[in-house]
């Protein structure tokens, strides 16, 4: 049987599709909100009762927020 005269032509099979995933597991959600959380708070505290750290901490925070969107941005990139 030749080829040429096949009216079907060949493809190969095709693989079953998976079912799409979640992006981010929900309990690792959770816990970065909760330790995102307990870090502002902690930060806060340290405002509030010892003045002379605040201009340090806002520094750090700065820098800190800068950084995190730069993964963000970085990650949501990567993702797409």
């Amino acid at each position: 049987m030749s080829t040429a005269t096949d009216p079907q032509p060949q493809t190969p099979q095709q693989q079953p599709q998976q079912p799409p995933r979640p992006a981010t597991d929900p309990l690792l959600t959770l816990c970065l909100v909760i330790l995102g959380a307990l870090v502002l708070a902690t930060a806060g505290y340290l405002c509030v009762a010892h003045p002379s750290l605040t201009g340090p901490i806002a520094t750090v925070a700065t820098v800190a927020g800068a950084l995190f969107a730069a993964v963000g941005v970085a990650v949501a990139v990567r993702r797409r």
